[in-house]
């Protein structure tokens, strides 16, 4: 993987601790958004403001940072959930090794995931993002649905003391709450590529 793949703007980190709020997406083409904040970076939201807030990952020391990532589609355009799109994504995650994938959820319109850097220093977020969007893009199976992405992501660092399982356990229910399974275990698109090292204070 070439970590300065070029073209994805604005993929770095919103700081820690932000309290900038973010607002409902649009609901067009079968969106499942809900209000989104930078604060509650977890909550199952599909954001749609014109640029999220942007900053570099930040070192924690002896705990490894892990960061929650939104990724939507063009116009909100429900595209993702399908078998074949979920062993494509998965597929790329793998690929993409630059950085670890650990709990995901893939709704119709985004994707949910938490990452950390498997590299120290870490490569660029942004890069990685735009080598695994360009993995899957290349071998999209309906050509007639791109474009695909959505040009820039939204992301949150979790700051000291916040939980991943208790985040996690939030994110999942996102299906339940968008009316899509009555239960999160029913929800076939979701999973686990990688443990993420995370020591909850």
């Amino acid at each position: 993987m070439n970590p300065n793949i070029p073209g994805l703007e604005g993929a770095a980190l919103s700081a820690p601790g932000s309290t900038q709020k973010q607002q409902p997406p649009s609901q067009g083409h079968g969106g499942t958004g809900v209000t989104f904040s930078a604060t509650q970076g977890a909550d199952g939201a599909a954001p749609s403001r014109k640029r999220p807030a942007h900053m570099p990952v930040v070192d924690t020391g002896n705990l490894s940072p892990i960061v929650f990532l939104t990724v939507c589609t063009k116009d909100h355009c429900s595209l993702f959930a399908s078998p074949d799109v979920h062993a494509l994504l998965t597929e790329s995650w793998r690929a993409a090794e630059h950085w670890h994938v650990g709990r995901y959820v893939v709704m119709p319109d985004h994707i949910h995931l938490f990452c950390c850097p498997a590299t120290r220093p870490p490569e660029s977020l942004r890069s990685w993002v735009k080598y695994w969007k360009t993995l899957v893009s290349r071998r999209w199976p309906r050509p007639s649905e791109h474009p695909i992405w959505q040009q820039d992501v939204w992301d949150t660092q979790l700051r000291s003391g916040e939980s991943y399982s208790g985040k996690w356990q939030y994110v999942r229910e996102n299906p339940v709450r968008a009316g899509l399974a009555e239960r999160s275990d029913d929800w076939p698109y979701q999973g686990e590529l990688n443990m993420l090292p995370w020591h909850d204070r």
